[in-house]
């Protein structure tokens, strides 16, 4: 797919969902850990300790009945080399999670931010620091999309899977093509980050 100077998608005009799904699918192909247990989380932890740059997102058990609604289900965390799935339900958000959400020396890069921290901080309080909501980025670069899915399509030019979303995160045992979905979404939101930082106007803060 070809463009000229003057019509850049995402840029001089938002691209739309037909050239998204002209874009070759892409996904996360190296390890995940699904976390679980203590000693798992002692594990990933480990893991996690030096990086200051992650890729974040939650997913949450759909509702469809009004009034019904439902905690965070996962918490994903994408360092370089791998990306960590918490599940919530057994673990609750333990303190060792708490701390890297309110470290300002990790940064936590993701999209619609706002929600998600709102939805975690109902399972434990946390001062939230660290965290870069990439629309935000996306704006202050003149960049017309900004969800994760538009922003994969727009700035690392492939198209990011959908399929999963509405599934249930709540279960015990997550299938296959729910544990590639969620880490997906972390792993693009760490690609995502650096991506952007680069078109940032240089008088940016």
């Amino acid at each position: 797919m070809t463009y000229n100077d003057t019509d850049r998608p995402g840029f001089d005009r938002r691209m739309s969902k037909d050239e998204i799904n002209l874009c070759p699918m892409a996904h996360w192909t190296g390890p995940v850990s699904v976390v679980r247990t203590k000693d798992e989380l002692t594990a990933a932890m480990a893991k996690l300790a030096g990086h200051d740059l992650l890729g974040f997102d939650t997913e949450t058990r759909p509702a469809y009945t009004k009034g019904e609604s439902y905690p965070p289900s996962l918490l994903q965390l994408a360092c370089e080399s791998e990306v960590f799935i918490f599940q919530l339900k057994p673990l609750g958000l333990a303190q060792p999670l708490r701390q890297i959400l309110a470290d300002p020396a990790i940064t936590k890069a993701g999209v619609s931010l706002t929600y998600d921290i709102t939805e975690l901080k109902k399972l434990a309080h946390f001062k939230a620091a660290g965290f870069v909501d990439l629309g935000d980025l996306a704006k202050k670069a003149g960049i017309m999309n900004h969800g994760l899915r538009g922003l994969a399509a727009v700035l690392l030019g492939f198209r990011i899977g959908k399929g999963a979303r509405t599934s249930n995160w709540a279960k015990d045992e997550l299938a296959p093509h729910q544990i590639q979905y969620a880490a997906t979404d972390a792993w693009v939101g760490r690609r995502l980050y650096p991506a952007l930082q680069q078109l940032m106007p240089k008088d940016a803060p």
